[in-house]
C-alpha cells in the first residue's frame, strides 16, 4: 500500500486533463463494468471498475450468485450475518475482476409502494444502520470498495430525478442519515449521491450534505460518486463536494463504445439507475410516461473531464478542489490494493455461497401466521398452487438484476423434499415481471426471476389433468383445477408474488392480477391452506384470517425452492422478523398525496420522525402485522432481565440489557430478542411512543436457555434538536424487551 505522501506525489504529477479524466467516468473497453475510470497510464495508475450488486454482482452476459433481497437480510436482525453476506458479495466482485460494488442500498423504507424497497433494509434507522454497517464491513474485508446509496432521502421512484424531499433537520438526522453515517463509520470507500433534491437542492449539488455533513462532520475520506446521469452543472457539483461523475459520457458516445476493442458488439449497459441510450431517447419511441418520470435526462449532464480543466483555468473551480477529488479516488484505490500493481481476482467457493444464500433466505423468512399447520408432515399430500410455482423469484427489475447459473423453483423444492404426492395446479398464469431495462433497450439480464431452467426433481408428480396435450388449453390459468386439487389434498400451498422495478413505484400494495381471488377460492376449498409470499416489501393480505399459515419469503434469490421446502417441512425454523410494518395502504402516512408522490415537484415529509411503526403508535391503529413481528416453530419465555448502566466518564454512558431466553418447545428454534425505548414526555417535544434500540438473534435448543446481551448506545435515548444538536432529555426511560413493537414481554426503567 502506498503512503499518503506517495498519493500526494501522484496528485501533484497529474496534469489538469489527467485529473479531469480520473474523476470522470467513461465506457469500459471490455463492455463489462457498470462504471469505469480509465486510470492514468503515464503514472501507472490502473483503471477502476465499478459493478452493480445489491442482490449479486451484475455483469452483462455473466452469471453470479443471486442472493436474497436486502430486505430479507435485514429481516434476520443479525449484523454478523450481514457481514458474512457482504464478504461474499465482495469476493464475487473480486472474482469478476471488479474493484467497487455499487452496494448496499440503504435508504429508509418510507413509502410502502416504493419500487426499490426490496433493495433497502428497513423502515427503522437503527436496524437499517446496523445492517448497512455489517454489509459494508464485509464488502471492504474483501478489498472491494463498498458504495452505500442513494445519499440521501431517495424514498420513491416516482419523479426521483427531479422531486424535492422537503424534510426537517430533526427527521433528516434521526431517520434518513443514520444508515449512511454507520456505513461511513464501517469503512465505506465511496458513497453514491441520489438523484432527488433535498429541500430544493439537487443532491449532487448539495454542499451542506456532501461536504459539511458527510466529509467534514463524519470524516468521510473516500469519494462521492454521482448516480448515473445524475448531475447537471459540472462545476457546481464539484464545488459542492461531488468527486466522481458517472458515467461521464454523453448517451450517444456511450452507445458508440460498443465498437471498442474487447466489446462483444452489444449495447453497453446502463449503470445503476442509468440508461443505455437504446430506444428510450428516440423521439419516435418515447419511454412510457410512468417510466420517464423516474429517469434522469442524460442530455443535461456536463462531463467532468470536459468542464473541470477549463473551470480551473478560468478560475471558477480551485485547482485544490480538483486535486482533492483526484486524491480521494487514488486514496480509495490504494486502500484496496489497486496501486500496488498485484491485485488478483479472489477465489469463490460457489457451494459455500449457495449455503450462505440458503441461510439468509431461511433466516430472513417471516412466519406471519401459523394455526398449527406448519411444519408439514413429510408424507402430506400437497396441492401446489399459484403463479410463482415454476420460478425462483430473484428480485425486482433494474440495476440489481442478477443472472445465476442455477435456480430452484418452488415446484422443484417441494418435489425433491416431499414424501407425499405433490399435485401442481397453478390456477393462475405467471405474473409478468417488469424491468426498466425492458423500456430502455437493455437485454443482457433477464427480468425478475428464474425461469425454471433446472431439470424437474426425481420424485413423481401428478399434473391436475392431462389437457396439456391440447395446446389450446391453458391449465396454468385454470382456477377450477386448482380448487379441485386443493379439495382432495391434505394441504394447499399457494405461492403468490408481487412485481417491482427500479424507476417505477407500484400502483398499490396489493397483489397484481387475480391472486387474491385465487387464494380465497383455494382457502374455501382446502382443508388447510398455507400461503407463501414472495414480496418486495409491505403487501396487503386481505385473506390472512381465512388461511392457516402465511410465510413471507421476500425475494429469496436462487434458492427459492430449496428454502421454501425447508421451511414448510420444518428443516429450518423461520428466523425472520418484519423490518417494515404491514398495514392497509390507506393507513400509512404516505397515503396523503402531499407526502407521496408529492405535489408540484415537492414531497412533504411533515410526518417528521413518525415513519413506519412510529406513525402507527402515535395514531394508535392496529397494523395487520407490526414491525418486528414473526413467529417460530418453537416457543420462548423471557426471564431474569436486567440493565447494566455504565455511568463512567462525562458521557451519559451505554446501557446493556441482559435477558435469559428459554425455549419451552420440544424442537429447536430461533428467537429475535428486541429492545425498544419509551422516552419521557417533554412539553413541546413530539417524540415517538417507542423507538427500536437493538436486537439479538439467537438459536435456542429445545428445552434450553440462552442469555443475550443487547447494548444500547447514547443515541437510543437521544433526540436531535436543531439548535442544541443531539439531546438526552432528563427523566425516566422505559426499556421494553420483547418480540415486536407491539409485544413487550418485560419492562425495565432507567434514569437519564
Amino acid at each position: 500500500m502506498a503512503t499518503d505522501d506517495a498519493v500526494s506525489r501522484l496528485v501533484e504529477a497529474l496534469t489538469l486533463e489527467e485529473a479531469g479524466r480520473l474523476v470522470s467516468g467513461t465506457t469500459d473497453p471490455a463492455g463489462r463494468a457498470t462504471g469505469y475510470l480509465g486510470g492514468v497510464d503515464r503514472l501507472e495508475v490502473p483503471p477502476l471498475t465499478l459493478v452493480d450488486g445489491p442482490l449479486g454482482v451484475r455483469i452483462p452476459g455473466e452469471s453470479a450468485t443471486a442472493f436474497p433481497a436486502p430486505i430479507a437480510l435485514a429481516a434476520t436482525f443479525d449484523a454478523d450475518l450481514a457481514r458474512e453476506h457482504g464478504a461474499a458479495l465482495g469476493r464475487e466482485t473480486r472474482a469478476a475482476g471488479a474493484d467497487a460494488l455499487l452496494a448496499p442500498g440503504t435508504n429508509l423504507i418510507r413509502v410502502p409502494q416504493g419500487g426499490r424497497n426490496f433493495e433497502y433494509f428497513a423502515e427503522d434507522p437503527v436496524l437499517s444502520a446496523a445492517t448497512a454497517a455489517g454489509v459494508v464491513e464485509g464488502i471492504e474485508s474483501a478489498d472491494v470498495i463498498a458504495t452505500p446509496k442513494h445519499y440521501v432521502a431517495n424514498s420513491q421512484e416516482t419523479d426521483r430525478a427531479t422531486v424535492s424531499a422537503e424534510i426537517g433537520e430533526r427527521a433528516l438526522r434521526e431517520l434518513y442519515l443514520p444508515s449512511f453515517r454507520a456505513a461511513v463509520a464501517a469503512g465505506a470507500g465511496s458513497v453514491m449521491s441520489a438523484y432527488n433534491r433535498v429541500n430544493g437542492t439537487r443532491m449532487s449539488d448539495h454542499r451542506r450534505l456532501l461536504t459539511d455533513v458527510l466529509k467534514e462532520e463524519w470524516g468521510f475520506d473516500g469519494y462521492v460518486v454521482s448516480d448515473w446521469y445524475g448531475t447537471e452543472g459540472a462545476v457546481d457539483a464539484a464545488a459542492a463536494g461531488l468527486d466522481v461523475e458517472m458515467p461521464g459520457v454523453p448517451m450517444g458516445d456511450e452507445a458508440d463504445g460498443a465498437d471498442e476493442p474487447g466489446d462483444d458488439g452489444d449495447d453497453v449497459e446502463a449503470g445503476d439507475d442509468g440508461t443505455d441510450g437504446a430506444d428510450g431517447d428516440d423521439p419516435a419511441d418515447p419511454l412510457p410516461p410512468e417510466i420517464a418520470r423516474g429517469m434522469p435526462d442524460p442530455e443535461t449532464c456536463e462531463p467532468f473531464d470536459e468542464a473541470l480543466p477549463a473551470a480551473v483555468r478560468d478560475g471558477s473551480l480551485p485547482r485544490e478542489r480538483l486535486d482533492d477529488m483526484a486524491a480521494r479516488v487514488l486514496r480509495t484505490m490504494d486502500r484496496v490494493g489497486l496501486l500496488d500493481g498485484d491485485r488478483a481476482p479472489a477465489d469463490v467457493d460457489a457451494d459455500a455461497h449457495r449455503r450462505l444464500t440458503f441461510r439468509v433466505a431461511t433466516r430472513g423468512s417471516v412466519l406471519l401466521e401459523n394455526d398449527g399447520v406448519l411444519p408439514l408432515p413429510a408424507d402430506a399430500d400437497v396441492a401446489l398452487v399459484g403463479p410463482a410455482v415454476d420460478e425462483a423469484v430473484l428480485g425486482g427489475g433494474g440495476s440489481s438484476e442478477t443472472t445465476p447459473e442455477t435456480t430452484t423453483t418452488p415446484r422443484e423444492g417441494l418435489e425433491a423434499r416431499a414424501d407425499g404426492t405433490v399435485t401442481v395446479a397453478p390456477g393462475h398464469p405467471p405474473v409478468e415481471g417488469i424491468s426498466m431495462f425492458d423500456f430502455l433497450g437493455g437485454d443482457d439480464v433477464g427480468g425478475d426471476g428464474g425461469d425454471g431452467e433446472n431439470e424437474p426433481g426425481e420424485k413423481e408428480t401428478r399434473e391436475s389433468d392431462d389437457s396439456a396435450d391440447d395446446p389450446a388449453t391453458d391449465d396454468a390459468a385454470d382456477l377450477d383445477a386448482a380448487v379441485a386439487a386443493a379439495e382432495v389434498a391434505d394441504v394447499a400451498v399457494v405461492v403468490v408474488r408481487d412485481a417491482t422495478t427500479e424507476a417505477l413505484d407500484r400502483d398499490g400494495i396489493g397483489f397484481p392480477d387475480r391472486q387474491d381471488e385465487l387464494v380465497e377460492a383455494v382457502a374455501a376449498a382446502a382443508d388447510r391452506t398455507v400461503v407463501a409470499v414472495a414480496a418486495s416489501g409491505p403487501v396487503e393480505l386481505p385473506w390472512h384470517d381465512a388461511v392457516d399459515a402465511v410465510l413471507l419469503n421476500w425475494y429469496p434469490g436462487q434458492v427459492h425452492g430449496d428454502a421454501l421446502a425447508a421451511l414448510l417441512y420444518g428443516d429450518a425454523d423461520p428466523g425472520g422478523r418484519l423490518p417494515v410494518t404491514f398495514a392497509p395502504e390507506s393507513a400509512y402516512p404516505t397515503a396523503d398525496r402531499r407526502r407521496f408522490p408529492g405535489v408540484d415537484g415537492r414531497v412533504s415529509h411533515d410526518e417528521g420522525v413518525l415513519v413506519g411503526y412510529r406513525w402507527f403508535d402515535a395514531r394508535d391503529p392496529d397494523p395487520t402485522y407490526p414491525f418486528g413481528h414473526g413467529r417460530s416453530y418453537a416457543a420462548f419465555e423471557y426471564r431474569d432481565a436486567a440493565l447494566d448502566v455504565d455511568e463512567e466518564g462525562e458521557e451519559v454512558g451505554d446501557v446493556a440489557v441482559t435477558v435469559t431466553v428459554e425455549n419451552v418447545a420440544d424442537r429447536d428454534g430461533r428467537e429475535v430478542v428486541q429492545t425498544y425505548v419509551r422516552p419521557p414526555r417533554v412539553a413541546g417535544v413530539d417524540r415517538p411512543v417507542r423507538e427500536f434500540a437493538g436486537a439479538e438473534s439467537v438459536a435456542v435448543a429445545a428445552g434450553g436457555t440462552e442469555t443475550v446481551t443487547i447494548r444500547l448506545d447514547d443515541l437510543a435515548f437521544s433526540r436531535y434538536d436543531p439548535e442544541a444538536g443531539w439531546t438526552v432529555d432528563p427523566g425516566e426511560y422505559v426499556v421494553e424487551v420483547g418480540r415486536s413493537a407491539r409485544d413487550a414481554r418485560i419492562e425495565l426503567t432507567v434514569e437519564r
